[in-house]
């Protein structure tokens, strides 16, 4: 099964905590070994398991904030450093494309040139041994997203972002943003948010609400007229918490065609649990406990997909038991069936919904 992750801080992990990517896992767990802090030692994203995995597409983040607040290699002090460190993520991904590593996919032909890509070399190799380690396997393809518009200087300049590859973009991460409240915060759209989300609207750039406050959600929501989703937000209905979506969000974003990434951060999976606890009862049918309510919700499940967010800033420790690495996505479809959803349905949460979207969102790209 083919999947689209909808969100990985993978430029944050190679650049910010200085992991080699192309290396596996385990290589990278073993550099850490002795390396202090949440989440050392314990990752569980790399380029070879995500091609093990199947992960054929990617949301790939830039992410720098800018709100003052002491969160060491995130939040910077000025917006110049912002911008500096999100340039220097973009310039990252820039090079691995030309080492032809990954793909930038940044329009509708090529999103369908590269799913057909991976889908004939699955298709070839599906009993393959050697092969189910995704050796020999098309590159990596990442849709880039922005996590946190900080390092936009101002609204006009997001058209210099949308020429280096940007195709998503959140407007705020957690704390108050320099254009709108994030999560913690009950601040809504600041006033360089409205001109931005026009130019969003006008270049074609998704609008990914993961993150705002629900103030900045709703006002959001009522200025931009172009496509909404949310790429890694779970529910709020069964993990009682602002970081989450209310049913009255989930059927607001299915009204405007968006789609849900569920996360795997294991606080966002089971309510209570905070990071130090054992993840021992935490596990990836809890993910799937949340895919299944947002169906169950809006009748449909045209709506929900994966957004794991896998490393995003904790390891193995913060995400479910049963996840080593992020090949083990794939016992999610697994779940699925065993839930009673038709292969058809599996198919769209892994990857159909996440394509339908940029589909949709590049009809004249």
């Amino acid at each position: 099964m083919l999947i689209v992750d909808g969100h990985l801080d993978l430029s944050m992990n190679a650049l910010q905590w200085n992991r080699d990517l192309l290396a596996s896992v385990y290589t990278v767990r073993a550099q850490e070994n002795y390396t202090p802090g949440k989440g050392r030692g314990q990752n569980t994203v790399a380029y070879p398991e995500m091609r093990a995995g199947r992960v054929a597409l990617s949301f790939a983040t830039l992410i720098a904030r800018s709100t003052g607040r002491p969160a060491p290699h995130i939040d910077y002090a000025t917006v110049a450093q912002a911008y500096g460190i999100a340039s220097g993520q973009l310039a990252y991904y820039h090079m691995l494309e030309r080492q032809d590593h990954v793909r930038l996919i940044r329009g509708r032909a090529q999103l369908a040139a590269h799913m057909a890509d991976w889908t004939a070399w699955d298709t070839r190799h599906q009993t393959a041994a050697a092969d189910a380690a995704g050796t020999g396997s098309p590159p990596l393809g990442f849709v880039l997203s922005m996590e946190g518009a900080d390092p936009i200087a101002a609204p006009e300049d997001v058209e210099e972002w949308w020429r280096g590859g940007l195709r998503l973009l959140g407007l705020t991460h957690y704390g108050p943003g320099r254009y709108a409240g994030g999560t913690g915060t009950e601040d809504g759209l600041t006033d360089l948010a409205r001109p931005l989300l026009d130019e969003m609207a006008r270049l074609g750039i998704v609008l990914d609400v993961t993150h705002c406050s629900d103030q900045a959600f709703w006002e959001a929501l009522a200025r931009f007229e172009g496509l909404v989703i949310a790429s890694h937000n779970n529910c709020r209905a069964l993990v009682p918490h602002q970081r989450q979506f209310s049913d009255a969000q989930i059927r607001a974003l299915v009204e405007r065609g968006g789609v849900i990434g569920v996360a795997l951060d294991c606080w966002m999976i089971a309510p209570g649990w905070r990071h130090g606890d054992s993840n021992v009862s935490v596990t990836l049918a809890g993910v799937v406990r949340h895919i299944d309510y947002i169906c169950q919700l809006t009748g449909t499940c045209r709506h929900a997909a994966i957004g794991s967010d896998l490393d995003g800033g904790f390891g193995r420790e913060g995400s479910p038991h049963d996840l080593d690495t992020i090949a083990d996505l794939q016992q999610i479809a697994g779940l699925l069936g065993g839930r009673g959803y038709p292969p058809a349905d599996v198919a769209a949460i892994m990857h159909g919904n996440w394509l339908r979207v940029l589909q949709a969102a590049w009809a004249d790209v």
